[in-house]
């Protein structure tokens, strides 16, 4: 199936995706490092994300970074009641990525001026946003996408990114969870409906395929 996938990306249409790759989710001081949680299966998936973006960069495919941005202001009533239910503390819970702090910012891999930056409020980039207005204003048609984690506001994102009529490709080594099992099934699950998936290899030599000019991007 790799084989086919240059003819499946047009440059022009597609952007690369690099989902809540923040403080708070990927920084051993980060907020989700206060819940013991397994995080050396991050690192290696940030530096495939790197190389994603590099390949990206070098054919002019937009780049966006999608973050998390929570506020107190606007906190879902409904989740801090789950979180309360399943015994958390919401205040605790929910004082993740948080606007103005660092928590917020992004971690290893960082936008530069000619990324696109986009905050979103939950763990969908469509929840509550304007996120596919946006894409379709700027002709954007197709995502790759990678990010952390992997079962959660990735996942989220493709789900609702396929059921708007977006096609999605998910590059399954770029994607990272805490826990290699919600990885492994989640990865399974996206494919069987919402994805196709490719390892960053393939993606980045289906890019490579691709040229810049002064005529733009074409095949070679």
């Amino acid at each position: 199936m790799s084989e086919n996938l240059h003819d499946w990306i047009d440059p022009s249409s597609t952007a690369l995706c690099i989902i809540d790759v923040q403080y708070d989710f990927a920084s051993p001081d980060g907020a989700m490092s206060q819940y013991d949680v397994e995080m050396k299966s991050i690192y290696p998936a940030i530096e495939n994300m790197k190389r994603l973006r590099e390949a990206a960069n070098k054919i002019g495919m937009p780049v966006i970074f999608i973050g998390l941005q929570t506020s107190p202001k606007t906190d879902s009533i409904p989740w801090k009641q789950r979180m309360m239910r399943c015994g958390q503390d919401p205040d605790k819970a929910y004082a993740v990525c948080r606007k103005d702090t660092i928590g917020e910012s992004f971690y290893e891999i960082l936008p530069s001026d000619r990324d696109i930056i986009f905050y979103k409020p939950k763990y969908s980039a469509f929840a509550d946003t304007h996120f596919a207005e946006l894409l379709r204003s700027k002709g954007i048609d197709t995502l790759i996408t990678c990010g952390l984690t992997t079962e959660c506001c990735v996942d989220s994102t493709v789900r609702d990114a396929a059921q708007l009529d977006f096609s999605v490709f998910l590059v399954n080594d770029a994607c990272a969870a805490y826990r290699q099992d919600y990885h492994d099934v989640s990865l399974a699950v996206l494919a069987e409906s919402f994805s196709i998936n490719f390892d960053t290899h393939a993606m980045i030599a289906a890019l490579s395929k691709y040229e810049t000019s002064d005529k733009g991007v074409h095949y070679v």
